[in-house]
């Protein structure tokens, strides 16, 4: 029996759940009977209801007696939304079960894992945990640091640059990335940008793939200098906030779906912890900053990106007053370059998409 695929298949059908789970992990889990061959699988479809164990096992029904249980997740030992997974694999007579990773929720954290070798079942725990780990790495974050995992987006020529001198940028890269794009839209809670780019290009910040989600959107905006009837506060149904000076006096009726949050400044600008803060209470667990350089450079400074999402295309613009997708760094030495580890490059060709993460 080789454990890496049927915990690659519950890899797999986890991501299924994208955009719909959080702020529960995503889950996802393969049950096969005592002869070996699959008898359910399943993954944890939408927050509040069923876990992948369920799904799984409600799949498979009697022929779990003796069987093997996949999870790429530790399975829960406490009473949340729903019972505890584990008393369910206990229940089902399963004989042997092996997990991907351990909970990183302290509720959990191991006692999932104890709960079931206490009644027996033979538990191997670890296979391919580095990437079952990647699939959760914003559950981790939030459950470690009780904060948002943020990432930035950014679409870029080979020299780095976002759009001309005039602000020309569309399109810099293919149909292909764009849709990409949407995707990244679909999983993140949240799209961050600034007022900058709400004035420039008016965007909508929406997600367009078939059955997407869209995200939060979120406007730092200090001054309020953006305009109500922008794409970006379309009352949608989405939720909406705006990062405004805690000092500003608003003059301007403010919809109900918009949330204004109000923010101290540090050096002119909005405190970026204080909001980041606010947000993870609001219940945004990830956040996809879509900005322009300015707003880039403040969150890398302060070293509050998790992760890029980098869409190169193979053109040159050559200009040095073109814009960049990182603005004001100033460095004179190449040794205090900020350092990113490249993760994985991905052909959309004709493009490519870098994702890499902040050392």
């Amino acid at each position: 029996m080789n454990y890496e695929d049927y915990i690659k298949k519950c890899i797999k059908f986890a991501k299924q759940g994208e955009g719909h789970v959080a702020p529960n992990p995503l889950v996802g889990a393969v049950v096969l009977d005592k002869n070996g061959d699959i008898a359910g699988y399943g993954y944890h479809q939408k927050y509040g209801e069923a876990h992948a164990e369920v799904n799984a096992i409600n799949m498979a029904g009697e022929k779990t007696d003796g069987g093997t249980i996949f999870i790429s997740l530790e399975p829960c030992s406490h009473y949340g939304k729903t019972p505890p997974c584990a008393d369910l694999i206990i229940k089902s007579n399963i004989k042997k079960m092996v997990v991907g990773m351990i909970d990183p929720n302290p509720k959990v954290s191991g006692d999932g894992i104890k709960k079931c070798k206490d009644a027996r079942i033979e538990v191997i725990v670890g296979v391919l945990e580095k990437e079952c780990q990647k699939l959760n790495e914003i559950f981790i974050k939030n459950q470690k640091e009780q904060k948002p995992f943020i990432a930035i987006k950014t679409a870029i020529t080979i020299d780095g640059k976002i759009a001309t001198k005039t602000g020309s940028s569309k399109w810099i890269t293919s149909e292909k990335s764009r849709k990409e794009v949407q995707k990244l839209r679909n999983k993140y809670d949240a799209i961050l940008t600034g007022s900058g780019t709400v004035l420039a290009d008016n965007p909508s910040l929406t997600c367009q793939m078939n059955n997407g989600i869209n995200p939060a959107r979120i406007v730092i905006d200090s001054k309020f200098k953006t305009l109500l009837t922008s794409k970006v506060y379309n009352n949608d149904g989405t939720k909406i906030f705006i990062a405004v000076d805690e000092n500003i006096k608003i003059k301007n009726d403010i919809s109900k779906n918009i949330n204004l949050i109000k923010c101290p400044l540090i050096n002119d600008k909005i405190d970026l912890n204080y909001l980041i803060e606010k947000l993870y209470n609001e219940g945004i667990t990830s956040i996809l900053v879509e900005a322009g350089g300015t707003l880039n450079a403040q969150f890398i400074k302060q070293k509050l990106v998790d992760k890029f999402y980098i869409f190169t295309a193979p053109k040159i613009l050559g200009d040095n007053n073109g814009k960049s997708f990182i603005d004001s760094f100033n460095i004179a030495d190449i040794k205090e370059c900020t350092n990113l580890i490249f993760d994985e490059i991905i052909f959309l060709k004709p493009d490519i998409l870098i994702k890499a993460y902040l050392t």
